[in-house]
């Protein structure tokens, strides 16, 4: 891998790519290393009908701007992985794939030993851009699942053909569980859901797409005092690792509401609470579950974003009241899964983080590290990349750039 450099970036996803850029550009040198043998970042594990969920105005990369002819377009899983490699080519990143990190800890002169699968190396300064979406999580209940039954985590899922035939239980409602329950539904599957709380929101709002407005409103909010999108104003930190609105980037973008699901004939359910010799029980809160998924845009992101627009005095239509819905569906509390034909689960239940090659005390009681914009409580190691490091849009690819910007400062001082 060359000589040791002044500093070494862990992780080559939009991350570490953007940090690159922004070091290159203050004339640090650098190397990025990459675990997977090829580029793309976590884009290569998903599905085969995997479409962003932000629209492609935010592929704003620094010094890559978007510059196609459909910025309210959605990209597919290969598009999007084919980007950021022409990213790393563009702003010429110096990447090392196939280059696991496995262990990082200090030296005496305040240094960075670096252990690798491909030898040792050390390091001035180290950023860690790993990202946000490490290890598939997988409930301790899914070992009590029938060796019959076939299950997987939505990270090794593929398409519907991979599968048996039968109905499908899916556990958990997010943007992974949203989607893929809609393809699966769209094959002719039955389909049914174990209900999560992570919100619903409108794909468009007040004239835009919504991640218009999150975007504008994380980064220029606090200017006019609106800070609500910003990591400080979380209700605890726990909610660093909260789940993302319900939404879909496929077929041009649209709103996924859980009602509308179960009138298209999917089975709703509460949350997965036990599982005993074939037998299912969920929780029987479902109606009040529902009520919290449609309240949670409301409650924080839509008085956000309608606080900006007031404060910055910006002309957006208002957005028309979403009518009462009602509807409930009539399912049982308990099921089998051979009775209800299901053969297969699906684990929408998504990912930890996972800094176990840190050999230093950095980490809080949820496994993130311990920083301010960024620069961790362990001098010369840094972090970018992370879901709300610094505002809502830290972790996804069209804010990724600020914090790194920000983190890339700090090596001019």
């Amino acid at each position: 891998m060359g000589s040791a450099p002044d500093t070494v970036i862990i992780g080559a996803g939009q991350a570490g790519l953007a940090t690159s850029y922004w070091l290159t550009q203050a004339g640090v040198e650098n190397q990025l290393l990459e675990r997977r043998e090829s580029l793309g970042g976590a884009y290569q594990d998903r599905w085969d009908g995997f479409y962003m969920n932000t629209p492609n105005f935010t592929l704003n990369l620094p010094g890559m701007p978007y510059d196609g002819d459909e910025p309210e377009a959605f990209l597919p899983r290969d598009a999007i992985v084919n980007l950021l490699r022409r990213y790393a080519e563009v702003i010429d990143a110096p990447v090392h794939t196939g280059v696991d990190v496995t262990r990082l800890s200090t030296a005496a002169d305040g240094t960075f030993n670096l252990e690798t699968s491909l030898g040792s190396m050390q390091a001035r300064k180290v950023v860690l851009a790993t990202g946000a979406y490490q290890v598939p999580k997988l409930p301790a209940m899914a070992a009590k699942l029938p060796n019959e039954i076939t299950q997987l985590h939505t990270h090794d899922y593929r398409n519907p053909g991979q599968l048996p035939d039968g109905a499908v239980l899916i556990v958990g409602t997010g943007q992974s569980g949203g989607q893929i329950a809609e393809e699966l539904h769209d094959a002719g599957r039955e389909v049914h859901l174990a209900v999560s709380t992570c919100p619903e929101a409108p794909r468009r709002y007040r004239g835009h797409d919504i991640l218009y407005w999150l975007l504008e409103t994380g980064k220029h909010g606090p200017d006019y005092g609106i800070k609500a999108l910003t990591r400080e104003a979380l209700p605890s930190p726990a909610a660093r690792l909260a789940c993302n609105p319900l939404l879909s980037g496929i077929d041009g973008g649209h709103d996924i509401h859980l009602r509308e699901l179960g009138r298209r004939g999917m089975h709703l359910h509460g949350r997965l609470e036990n599982i005993d010799d074939g037998a299912i029980t969920f929780t029987d809160d479902l109606p009040d579950r529902l009520a919290t998924v449609e309240s949670g845009f409301n409650n924080r992101m839509r008085k956000a974003i309608d606080g900006y627009i007031a404060a910055a005095g910006l002309e957006a239509p208002e957005q028309p009241p979403v009518p009462a819905d009602g509807w409930l569906p009539s399912e049982p509390a308990s099921l089998e899964l051979i009775d209800a034909g299901i053969t297969s689960v699906l684990w929408a239940t998504g990912y930890g983080l996972d800094f176990s090659f840190l050999d230093m005390p950095l980490l809080d009681e949820w496994g993130y590290p311990k920083h301010t914009a960024g620069v961790t409580e362990q001098p010369g190691l840094f972090v970018v990349g992370l879901p709300w490091l610094t505002r809502h849009y830290s972790s996804i690819l069209g804010g990724v750039g600020m914090d790194a910007e920000s983190v890339a400062a700090h090596f001019r001082q």
